[in-house]
């Protein structure tokens, strides 16, 4: 069995423990940290008590500096809220080794902070992780898993619809931005095409 399909067969909790983070039970008290729904792009439109219904949905975790939280090529149902830390992200780059644990072997796509989510994409679609995700500092983070929006749609509609709007806009503004970025990449290509063709012709 490979090994993506091996972890995607576990549970959540096996998941996260076969990745080394600790485990600190439910996400109690996100209406305690005004400054992290203030910032967090999921969590900005939730009153304090629907904070704490979607905290208690959620499992609370700790990794270290250098872990690797989310492998490229991975399955996996749930997703992360960034509550502390700093986290990289990258993508394998063309032509090295299927080591996942091996940081330097990618480019890198982003560093998130507090408030940042990640692995959302393949919490909706079950389809193998983009990029991996590694722990810069010590971080502390709210996992979030596809039965538990079922769970919480079913206990709690109102919450549970407002949680898939913003989880909808979320997804939207990473296409709208990996868009630009395209089309940026697209520009430059062009122009060093048109600039070579004049190198050639004069």
């Amino acid at each position: 069995m490979p090994a993506h399909t091996a972890m995607a067969a576990l549970t959540l909790e096996e998941q996260l423990k076969a990745r080394g983070l600790q485990l600190l039970g439910v996400c109690e008290g996100l209406s305690q940290r005004p400054d992290l729904l203030a910032q967090c792009a999921l969590l900005n439109d939730f009153t304090a008590a629907e904070a704490d219904l979607l905290g208690a949905s959620m499992l609370h975790v700790r990794a270290q500096p250098g872990q690797l939280l989310i492998a490229e090529d991975e399955g996996g149902e749930w997703m992360m809220v960034l509550l502390r830390g700093t986290v990289d992200v990258g993508k394998r780059k063309v032509g090295a080794g299927s080591d996942e644990h091996e940081p330097g072997d990618t480019t890198r796509l982003a560093v998130l902070r507090e408030g940042a989510s990640i692995g959302e994409m393949s919490m909706f679609d079950g389809e193998p992780r983009y990029a991996s995700c590694w722990a810069l500092s010590e971080i502390e983070a709210a996992v979030l898993s596809r039965p538990a929006v079922v769970r919480l749609i079913k206990a709690h509609p109102a919450v549970g619809a407002k949680l898939l709007v913003k989880l909808t806009q979320l997804l939207a503004q990473r296409l709208r931005n990996t868009s630009s970025q395209l089309v940026k990449a697209l520009q430059r290509e062009r122009l060093a095409a048109a600039s070579a063709r004049g190198q050639e012709t004069a």
